[in-house]
């Protein structure tokens, strides 16, 4: 790579909820730099490809991910951000829901694993500041979109909608006023489905068709 070129990377942030906590995809590199050091799926763009097209190509390649709700994020340009040269990168996030989220290693990667966000490994490059604001990000379009309603099955119950929000938001929230909230907004519609959990079985919800 030539260092007064400037190449083009994407970056991906993929989320999804495991055991009622925000997950973060991160590959081992298998190549240099940082071989052997954790990092965000992702890698250069192709001559002839969209930006939205490299995302989803370095996901399927890197982690076997694919079909997935896809949003750009931010534009990360500092100059030493990457050892190779000037790279500037497009970040951009992820998310699956825990009943899809893939463990494939392919590529330039040698292992993929799934880390909560608040207890990360050692990052490479910026990626820790990416992972950061994608974080951040997430959270506070929680609370005005739906955004975050792609991180759970078709079908749920109202507690696995409390859980995916308290997993995003790192808090807790009282059920009462959650659940009248969440009603009150109209963005979701009961089933006639049952789940068999514990005691009493709970009402299957699914989301109605909302923007």
């Amino acid at each position: 790579m030539n260092k007064h070129e400037i190449q083009v990377t994407v970056d991906i942030v993929v989320f999804t909820i495991h055991q009622h906590r925000l997950n973060v995809l991160l590959i081992q590199r298998g190549i240099p730099p940082f071989k052997g050091q954790y990092a965000l799926p992702g890698g250069f763009v192709l001559a002839n490809e969209t930006l939205e097209a490299a995302a989803f190509r370095e996901l399927h390649e890197e982690t076997g991910t694919e079909n997935v709700y896809l949003e750009q994020l931010f534009t990360f340009g500092d100059p030493k951000r990457d050892p190779r040269g000037r790279v500037v990168t497009v970040a951009f996030y992820a998310l699956v829901p825990s009943d899809q989220s893939p463990l494939i290693a392919g590529t330039d990667a040698a292992a993929a694993g799934w880390f909560t966000v608040d207890e990360l490994p050692p990052v490479a490059f910026d990626h820790l500041k990416i992972i950061d604001y994608a974080v951040n990000r997430l959270r506070n379009k929680l609370e005005y979109t739906t955004v975050g309603f792609e991180l759970l099955p078709k079908k749920f119950t109202l507690t696995a909608l409390q859980v995916l929000h308290e997993a995003i938001l790192g808090r807790a929230l009282d059920k009462r006023n959650f659940r009248r909230k969440i009603l009150a907004l109209g963005l979701v519609k009961a089933t006639k489905e049952m789940e068999a959990t514990g005691r009493k079985p709970a009402r299957l919800y699914s989301f109605r068709n909302a923007k």
